[in-house]
């Protein structure tokens, strides 16, 4: 079971460095079933509850032609999330590993990506299936998933010629 600010045996926290500002734009917020980290599933489900991708203006026209696509890779950033440590204990089980072979939400820079059904588009509202995070996830980018997205054909001489 996850707890807030726990360390396990086992476990390193670091002092972070001095955040330096990327310049990313949260395109808007996911909503879903869970507001705790304890209620919410260690993975989403393609059967799961339907969750909404609201895009805030000026990303909404965007939107356009996401319909295309029965998966789509939503990413995410997990603003609860702890940032520091470095060597975790997975489950509880006293076999640390690293950060960085982890798919664990604690992470230097708390991004997620999740592989989601589409269900629905609803104006600027995405509806989906597969999701696992918190009521309020700040949306960065959904995209085709990229095992569905494949050019209709291959290049041909001349197709990249400019007139």
């Amino acid at each position: 079971m996850v707890r807030e600010q726990e360390i396990r045996e086992g476990e390193v926290a670091i002092e972070a460095p001095a955040p330096r500002d990327a310049a990313l734009y949260f395109i808007g917020r996911i909503r879903t079933p869970w507001t705790s980290r304890l209620m919410t599933p260690r993975q989403g489900r393609l059967d799961g509850p339907v969750c909404r991708l609201e895009i805030f203006e000026p990303w909404a026209p965007a939107l356009k032609g996401v319909d295309f696509y029965s998966n789509l890779e939503v990413i995410y950033w997990l603003h609860q999330s702890r940032r520091d440590l470095v060597l975790q204990s997975p489950k509880n089980n006293k076999s640390t590993r690293g950060t960085f072979s982890l798919r664990s939400p604690v992470r230097p820079n708390p991004i997620a990506t999740s592989i989601v059904r589409f269900v629905a588009l609803e104006a600027n509202t995405v509806l989906v299936r597969g999701l696992d995070c918190l009521d309020e996830t700040p949306l960065l980018d959904i995209k085709p998933d990229r095992c569905e997205f494949s050019p209709l054909s291959a290049p041909q001489p001349g197709d990249f010629e400019m007139e």
